[in-house]
């Protein structure tokens, strides 16, 4: 499962923005192993958007995962590998008030030979993507 890097939590008063490190499988293809993340805290969450959230049963650790869709209790989250687990078919849904944040974009750190002029420049353009909402994948993972 997903953990997040505490740093996501700092700031989090002054800004509604944070960031986070990705580690673990459970959300690839989308977030890898490394990533880091932009937060939006706060943000409104629907169907298919990429969340941050406190796990129910261990509240000082913080995963991501996608927000399936929404149910009386708080969210079904899942994560986009159906092999890793660690998501709402283990511990059931999560109360809205565990649910931090969406994750507004993910970058790849610099890599340790990418010191070159050109090769910054192609790590600019390649690192950092938006991670949208997938409202077909809701549906998908509604259905496993």
């Amino acid at each position: 499962m997903p953990e997040l890097s505490q740093e996501s939590e700092r700031g989090k008063a002054v800004l509604p923005f944070g960031a986070a490190e990705v580690r673990g499988p459970s959300m690839v293809p989308t977030l890898r192993h490394g990533d880091r993340l932009v937060v939006q805290y706060g943000a409104r969450v629907r169907p298919g958007d990429v969340v941050v959230l406190r796990h129910p049963f261990q509240q000082d650790l913080l995963v991501v995962k996608r927000a399936a869709h929404r149910r009386e209790a708080g969210w079904w989250v899942l994560g986009d590998n159906a092999f890793a687990g660690g998501d709402s078919t283990d511990y059931g849904t999560v109360p809205e008030e565990l649910v931090l944040g969406k994750v507004r974009l993910r970058y790849r750190p610099l890599g340790e030979g990418q010191r070159s002029p050109l090769a910054v420049v192609r790590w600019a353009l390649s690192a950092v993507r938006p991670v949208l909402s997938d409202r077909s994948a809701s549906r998908r993972l509604r259905a496993r």
